[in-house]
C-alpha cells in the first residue's frame, strides 16, 4: 500500500495514546543552549471523513504536567510569569482546517489556546504511517513541530543578561510526536 493510499484510509476516530505520544517544546536559554520540556498529560481525538479534508482535531493539555525535569523551574513554569496554572489549567487545539500537502504530508490548522488567548496556528506534519500493533489495535504515527511566539499567548517574562539579550527566547518550537488509536 502506498503512503498516499494509507492517507486515504485515515478515515474514523482516533485517539491519541498518552504512552506512545510526546507533546513538547523547545526553547533557548541564555542565548547559548535549548531547554526541552514535555506535558506528560493531555488527551486528544481526531475524526476524518472521506477525505484528511474532512478531519476534525481536538487536544487538551494539562498545563500543570510541565517537565522539563527540573522542579524549581517547572514551578515558575506553573507560575502567572508563564502558563498560570491557577486560573488557566488547560492548553487546547483545535482544528480548523486540514490542507494535503504532499503524499505522506500535512498541514493541520487550528486554533490554539494558552491563558485564554487564542491564535490560529498551523502545524506541518509527516505522516509515519499506520500498522497493527500486537494487541489488535490499528496505530498511526505522525510527527510535527511549529515555532511560535510566547509573547502572543501572554507569556511575556523574562530577564536581560549582563552580556546582552534575554534569558529565555521568545519563540518556542512546539513538537509532537503522534501515535494515534483507531477507536471507531
Amino acid at each position: 500500500m502506498s503512503t498516499a493510499t494509507a492517507l486515504n484510509t485515515l478515515t474514523g476516530t482516533w485517539t491519541l495514546d498518552p504512552a506512545h505520544t510526546r507533546i513538547g517544546f523547545v526553547a533557548r536559554h541564555a542565548m547559548v543552549t535549548k531547554v526541552r520540556g514535555t506535558f506528560n498529560e493531555f488527551e486528544g481525538a481526531a475524526t476524518v471523513g472521506e477525505t484528511l479534508a474532512d478531519a476534525k482535531v481536538e487536544v487538551t493539555i494539562d498545563a500543570n504536567s510541565v517537565d522539563t525535569r527540573n522542579e524549581q523551574r517547572d514551578e515558575h513554569l506553573r507560575s502567572n510569569d508563564f502558563f498560570g496554572t491557577d486560573e488557566h489549567a488547560k492548553i487546547t487545539f483545535v482544528s480548523t482546517s486540514v490542507r494535503e500537502t504532499g503524499t505522506d504530508t500535512f498541514d493541520l490548522t487550528g486554533d490554539l489556546t494558552i491563558k485564554d488567548t487564542t491564535k490560529s496556528i498551523t502545524i506541518p506534519f509527516t505522516f509515519d504511517g499506520q500498522a497493527t500493533d500486537p494487541f489488535g489495535n490499528q496505530r498511526a504515527g505522525f510527527e510535527g513541530s511549529v515555532v511560535v511566539n510566547r509573547k502572543d499567548f501572554g507569556i511575556e517574562w523574562n530577564a536581560a543578561l549582563e552580556t546582552g539579550g534575554l534569558l529565555v527566547s521568545e519563540k518556542v518550537t512546539l513538537e509532537f510526536e503522534v501515535s494515534a488509536i483507531k477507536s471507531a
